[in-house]
């Protein structure tokens, strides 16, 4: 296969996914003397923390991965971040701060893994996250826990549950909400984000809603209706994206050599190389699965990537099929690519090898999401709190 790693963008300078959202009220000032400062766990490649950048001050942020660590350190520095399991964190050595993020593991609550539960080795981390808190001599006051749809989905919301219980018990307010980048990139990447405040602090009514909304869909609400303590946040809609896969496309970059490009077109299924003769179908991403116990290599066609992953083995990796004077080529996406679906600036750094960044940016939060909650509901949040 051809090289895929960071190629030279040769295309527009300006970063064509960063969208302005609708005004919902007037977020707090980002000319603050002293922004408020956040905390972040499983802090991974640092995308949290340049979407928050503009309203927090990241002061301490920790993750295991050495390798989402070089990223991380690259683009922030090194000198607030601290590589090491977070069961070596001892709350009472960590700086006061007005926010705490954790985006914990999701692979025993994903729908592809074996949804072991909150209770999971990994996705279990959220309890040392928690202990953490809880050695605080001063808890923030505002906390985001983020991770995927299966939160909530799997098992009835019996994973959830446990999560909004806990965090009640801790003195603070709950509600869950589901954003999707798909709002802001061409990427679809759904992400349930947790946001708890503690109990004293009095919440602006225009952020809270009477019911459900465009945050919450059906398994949210079904969840919702029996927990107590819980908030319906309320957001404004995002205007519609205007951007699509065909925008974010490295076309100069090295693509499969004939004998691996004919391969993978014949892996497609036939009803999808019909679509793919269509005159106005340019580029098609997809990925190679099993059905019926044969590979096969399945596209979509509606402009957006399908959810990034990170790599183990070549399944997990995103192709793209791409028409050029009439004929097909085949590629995986490049590493700057999967940082354009993911939000991030071309200047943002990617040190190391291909399934490095593919995994930096597969095992993170999308900019504009972080950056939407931030501007949106977490500034106003911190400004309540005082």
């Amino acid at each position: 296969m051809g090289n895929y790693g960071e190629a030279v963008y040769h295309g527009r300078r300006d970063n064509p996914l960063l969208e302005a959202s609708p005004s919902h009220h007037k977020a707090p000032s980002k000319q603050r003397a002293k922004k408020p400062a956040f905390l972040e766990f499983f802090a991974g490649s640092g995308l949290v923390a340049y979407a928050l950048q503009s309203y927090f001050k990241a002061t301490w942020a920790n993750d295991i991965c050495e390798k989402k660590a070089a990223v991380y350190k690259a683009n922030h520095g090194k000198k607030h971040f601290h590589l090491g399991s977070i069961a070596d964190v001892t709350g009472n050595d960590l700086p006061n701060a007005q926010l705490s993020w954790a985006s914990f593991p999701c692979q025993d609550l994903s729908l592809a893994g074996l949804t072991a539960g909150i209770h999971g080795a990994r996705s279990g981390l959220v309890w040392q996250w928690l202990r953490i808190i809880d050695e605080m001599s001063n808890r923030p006051p505002l906390l985001v826990a983020e991770n995927v749809t299966g939160l909530i989905s799997v098992g009835n919301g019996s994973h959830y549950r446990i999560l909004h219980e806990a965090l009640r018990s801790r003195g603070y307010k709950v509600g869950a909400i589901v954003l999707d980048a798909v709002h802001w990139v061409p990427h679809s990447r759904s992400r349930v984000f947790v946001i708890a405040v503690q109990n004293d602090i009095a919440i602006p009514d225009t952020l809270l809603a009477d019911g459900p909304n465009w945050l919450h869909p059906s398994f949210v609400v079904k969840v919702a209706k029996d927990m107590g303590g819980w908030l319906w946040w309320n957001l404004p809609e995002p205007s519609k994206r205007k951007k699509y896969l065909a925008d974010l496309i490295e076309w100069d970059a090295q693509c499969d050599e004939k004998k691996n490009t004919d391969r993978n077109l014949r892996l497609i299924p036939g009803h999808h190389k019909k679509k793919l003769g269509q005159e106005n179908v340019t580029v098609a991403p997809g990925y190679k699965r099993t059905r019926n116990n044969k590979q096969v290599l399945e596209l979509r066609f509606d402009g957006v990537a399908g959810c990034l992953r990170t790599p183990r083995g070549g399944s997990s990796r995103q192709f793209v099929v791409l028409k050029r004077n009439g004929k097909l080529f085949t590629r995986l996406l490049t590493i700057r690519e999967t940082a354009r679906l993911m939000g991030a600036p071309e200047s943002f750094k990617l040190p190391g090898s291909y399934n490095d960044g593919y995994k930096a940016m597969g095992d993170a939060v999308a900019v504009p999401v972080a950056r939407y909650l931030a501007k949106h509901l977490l500034a106003h949040l911190v400004q309540a709190a005082g």
